[in-house]
């Protein structure tokens, strides 16, 4: 789950990430009474969507004085801003965050997050921050630093000293970050998060560092232990399908190819992709049903797969379990063919819990499916089925 940036300096200002003062608004006259009430110049005016790049796509502006935050505000609100980001359509701008201006002498970047290959939490570092990160650091110009982090211990004080002093942060300033990357990792483990990225943090002549702008993802998977964050999710610009499986009981993540795919559990699910790609296929989507899932949660996971336009077949790869039995998979694929009215080739893989069961409930519903007996030949039928050659 995506935050905006007011969100994110918000949660971290309780793990003492300095950020310049503001506040957000909704409407204009909301936007003028912020900048009255912090009676400084300039004034940043940030259109408050989730993606970066904005002030390139003219969402971020310097305004001097309440009436031109007003005016930069009105620009904004209402407004679509495109980004390489947001795609072609955009994202409408419902709100901005009007905070007080900072003049950097230095940008730097920092992050955390999770490392795959390490399975632990990694800081990285950049001693010119700034826009195009990724770009300038792929054409080499660029270097970014790396610190594997614990978390179960706190950050070794010499190993975190020779990395801030990488990025160009020593003495008094190398104090100051010190205690704000303890600070970061505190709130990514708390909160449960996948990523905290501050671009830039600023470096001022008064030598005080300042978070200008902040990128934070919680896990959803987590959410059960924070029912407060769940509420800081922004529905509008949320992917509508991810959204709605998510709360079904099920892990979906939409590609596109044009065989929809369904499995129980995230290993089988990987492994359906991996042989349907192995097979010359075009997965739509990765599918995990979880052990929770009731037989209308699955149902309405495969009701998103079946208004897919795209999605020419389909392939139910289940292995029932304790906790999750074929025959309730079964039911729900019943029950959304019923509601669709949707007719498409389903190749189908049964194994280990009621998969007996399964099949009966399947024809009970009047299920034309096409069933093989492992997983290696299913990939391969629906594969043939979704191109038409079987």
């Amino acid at each position: 789950m995506r935050l905006h940036e007011f969100q994110a300096k918000r949660l971290l200002a309780d793990y003492g990430l300095p950020t310049p003062r503001g506040a957000v608004a909704m409407t204009a006259g909301e936007a003028e009474s912020v900048a009255r009430d912090l009676g400084v110049t300039p004034l940043a005016v940030k259109a408050q969507i989730q993606a970066g790049a904005r002030g390139e796509a003219g969402g971020v502006r310097l305004a001097h004085g309440p009436a031109m935050v007003r005016s930069a505000a009105e620009a904004m609100l209402g407004q679509k801003l495109s980004t390489a980001q947001t795609g072609e359509d955009g994202l409408t701008v419902r709100r901005v965050y009007v905070e007080e201006g900072v003049k950097a002498e230095r940008q730097l970047y920092l992050a955390l997050l999770v490392d795959p290959a390490a399975g632990g939490l990694v800081l990285f570092g950049a001693a010119e921050g700034g826009g195009d990160i990724e770009e300038r650091e792929r054409a080499g110009a660029l270097s970014r630093e790396r610190l594997p982090l614990s978390v179960s211990r706190e950050p070794d004080a010499g190993e975190l000293s020779a990395f801030l002093a990488r990025i160009g942060l020593e003495g008094a300033l190398a104090d100051k970050a010190a205690a704000l990357v303890k600070g970061l990792r505190r709130a990514f483990i708390e909160l449960d998060a996948s990523l905290i990225e501050i671009n830039p943090l600023a470096v001022t002549a008064g030598g005080d560092i300042l978070a200008l702008d902040v990128k934070m993802t919680l896990d959803d998977n987590a959410l059960f232990r924070h029912r407060d964050l769940a509420s800081l999710r922004d529905e509008d610009e949320a992917d509508r399908n991810r959204l709605s499986a998510h709360r079904d009981q099920l892990n979906f993540v939409p590609l596109d190819g044009d065989l929809g795919l369904v499995s129980n559990g995230a290993g089988l699910g990987l492994a359906t992709l991996d042989m349907v790609k192995a097979a010359g296929g075009k997965p739509a989507n990765f599918m995990d049903i979880r052990t929770t899932a009731t037989s209308l949660d699955i149902a309405h996971g495969f009701a998103l797969l079946l208004d897919n336009p795209s999605i020419r077949a389909l392939l139910v790869n289940v292995h029932g379990g304790g906790m999750q039995s074929c025959d309730t998979i079964a039911e729900g694929l019943g029950v959304a063919l019923r509601r669709s009215g949707r007719s498409l080739p389903i190749v189908v893989r049964l194994a280990g819990l009621n998969a007996e069961f399964a099949r009966s409930r399947l024809k009970n519903f009047g299920c034309s499916v096409i069933e093989e007996p492992d997983m290696g030949s299913a990939a391969i039928r629906a594969v043939s089925v979704a191109a038409g050659r079987a």
